[in-house]
């Protein structure tokens, strides 16, 4: 009897044009590859990263995400999770908060445990605004129902924070104090003067000030 050959899986190159479903298959079949991300059809694979320029940077991030979460039951925090966006997107973002689909919020967890839909907020740490996570990524967590997007641009130290407005990105800009309210997240404050500053003494005070605030202590009764 003869045996059909197998079909050979060819390898994944960043720029690659594929579907989401062939994305997945060399990517399972790449182990060497420890970050990729499908955008708007196209294959972006991450190289080595940088101390200053992303681990860093990102770190912070977590910690002030996390101290969030810590105070906030019924939303999730996720680190670089594989969300399953549309068919043209599978981003893998530095950080994401999502309410528990058991608790309205509007993504869900598969069986096989990856992130379904679009989490209510996703962060990233860019170069600057040339990198795709201002371009084609933005556009894509804006047509998906991303409420919230922060992308914070390490080389030119800026951080900008989008939320959404009838279906359009809008910039929430701080107050006088330099301080950033969430609108999907009540009680998620950044100071980004001192996030920039590397002051993250100054951020979790200001983000414990947010925990402590009315809108908070609603968000958490609405959870519960």
């Amino acid at each position: 009897m003869t045996q059909t050959p197998q079909t050979q899986i060819l390898p994944l190159e960043n720029g690659d044009r594929l579907s989401r479903h062939e994305f997945e298959i060399r990517y399972a079949a790449s182990p060497h590859i420890k970050k990729a991300e499908l955008i708007e059809g196209v294959v972006y694979v991450a190289s080595p990263l940088r101390f200053q320029r992303h681990a860093e940077p990102h770190g912070k991030l977590v910690i002030w995400l996390g101290n969030y979460q810590i105070s906030t039951p019924g939303v999730k925090l996720g680190i670089e999770p594989t969300i399953l966006l549309d068919q043209d997107n599978e981003p893998q973002p530095d950080g994401v908060l999502l309410i528990d689909s058991n608790l309205g919020g509007q993504s869900r967890l598969t069986e096989d445990d990856y992130i379904e839909g679009a989490p209510e907020l996703v962060a990233e740490v860019a170069a600057s605004s040339a990198a795709y996570d201002l371009h084609d990524k933005k556009k894509a967590y804006r047509r998906n129902g991303v409420q919230e997007y922060i992308v914070w641009r390490i080389l030119e130290n800026k951080l900008d924070w989008f939320s959404l407005n009838e279906s359009e990105y809008l910039p929430l800009e701080p107050d006088s104090d330099g301080i950033i309210r969430s609108r999907v997240m009540p009680g998620l404050w950044l100071a980004v003067p001192a996030l920039l500053a590397g002051d993250m003494a100054r951020v979790l005070a200001v983000l414990q000030d947010g925990l402590n605030s009315p809108e908070h202590a609603q968000f958490l009764q609405r959870l519960s």
